[in-house]
């Protein structure tokens, strides 16, 4: 385990155990990426649908949202290098079975779904480790510069990837985007193999039934008894309601009001990541110098300001403009909220705790995703777009005039 003072020294680099997470983590995103423009692109081209491009979105978040809990007991019990190790290996066969079946011509969009719950699953309990593997490697004070640095390089891998995957599905289909994909998975493995231990430093075992049940319970506790926590989480819960339900229908949106090609939509998210990556960035160099609630509320409302001009103007560049800085506030919003949270959390805990948090706050998404999926079939993408704007500046300005968000300084 980093010492004390090794934690507290210098830059977060310096410890060897984060840059070897951080190096498997990077290699991971970059796979992450293309399947993020690849499997989206592949459903909407099999169906022409919002609502089942929107699904494959639910096969991955939701589960996610709900295994977050067991995630998080998981990663405060047992080895969590193993445990991540673990959920690596899964999703490397399930991207590798994505690749094989689409080269062989039996894949489908049920088949599709079902992987993707899987991958869900997994990256529930991965993330359920990785959370509670940075205070361990960084000790808690570091932790927002930690998430900033692993958020700025997913970010920059999604500058990246979509432009090539785009490029890539344009000409070859999805194949080369799915194998790299499964790839990348390996190439995490052997960076977690790398490391000699993230924790915890007393093992008891997988958690019971019961266990769970009381670790979710000792979750709710702490999140409900914290005013701060509470109110921020309520806030989330009705911004990605709202977030996701847009971003659900962003391919769609593209496609018909803009008549965007794959390669377009590939560069659209290109430019989408630069904003992630500016506000990943700026959070990570002002963690410390801007009270949290005056920092995450004046964050909501640029956030919801930027995006409206998305429905407004009618070239496809604008549009990107404006959702790339909407994409910026978010980037810091999250990168801001997770630190937040990993700093008022004890240390025991905090894997409980934030798979609580994640579970009440990505409860809005597959709602978000439906509704907007629907309209966007039944109405048009446009106004499904307007409405997920619009309704997101009413919940940034709630959120800003609520003091329990606004006055949290700690």
């Amino acid at each position: 385990m980093t010492t004390a003072g090794d934690r507290s020294a210098g830059s977060i680099f310096a410890s060897a155990g984060f840059r070897q997470f951080f190096i498997g983590q990077s290699l991971s995103y970059v796979g992450d990426g293309l399947r993020t423009l690849a499997v989206p692109l592949l459903a909407f081209h099999l169906t022409h649908s919002a609502l089942a491009t929107g699904t494959a979105l639910i096969c991955e978040v939701a589960p996610f949202s709900l295994f977050a809990v067991i995630g998080g007991s998981l990663a405060d019990r047992i080895d969590r290098r193993r445990l991540m190790i673990g959920c690596d290996a899964v999703r490397f066969l399930v991207m590798a079975f994505f690749a094989v079946a689409y080269g062989m011509h039996f894949l489908t969009l049920p088949m599709i779904y079902g992987g993707l719950v899987v991958i869900s699953i997994c990256a529930a309990a991965f993330l359920g480790g990785q959370s509670t593997s940075i205070p361990y490697l960084l000790g808690r004070e570091r932790s927002t510069e930690a998430m900033a640095a692993l958020i700025g390089v997913e970010n920059a891998s999604n500058l990246i990837t979509p432009v090539i995957g785009g490029a890539l599905f344009a000409y070859f289909g999805p194949l080369p985007a799915l194998a790299i994909n499964a790839l990348t998975y390996l190439g995490s493995q052997i960076s977690l193999l790398r490391i000699p231990s993230l924790g915890p430093d007393q093992l008891s075992g997988g958690p019971s039934a019961r266990e769970v049940a009381q670790d979710a319970a000792l979750g709710f506790r702490h999140v409900l008894q914290d005013r701060g926590m509470r109110a921020q989480a309520t806030a989330a819960f009705f911004l990605n309601f709202l977030g996701f339900g847009a971003y659900a229908i962003l391919i769609p949106f593209l496609k018909r009001d803009f008549a965007a090609t794959d390669q377009q939509v590939g560069i659209v998210l290109g430019i989408t990541a630069v904003g992630s990556m500016l506000g990943a960035y700026v959070a990570g160099t002002t963690a410390k110098r801007w009270p949290f609630g005056r920092a995450i509320t004046t964050a909501y409302l640029f956030d919801a300001i930027v995006f409206i001009p998305v429905v407004l103007v009618s070239n496809i560049w604008l549009a990107a403009l404006f959702w790339s800085l909407s994409s910026m506030a978010a980037s810091y919003e999250v990168t801001q909220i997770i630190g937040w949270r990993m700093r008022v959390t004890p240390e025991n805990v905090v894997g409980r705790v934030m798979g609580i948090v994640r579970l009440i706050v990505l409860a809005g998404m597959a709602p978000g995703v439906l509704l907007f999926g629907w309209i966007a079939d039944h109405r048009g993408a446009h106004p499904a777009m307007a409405v997920a704007a619009y309704g997101y500046l009413v919940i940034a300005i709630v959120a800003f005039l609520t003091p329990a968000i606004r006055n949290e300084a700690r």
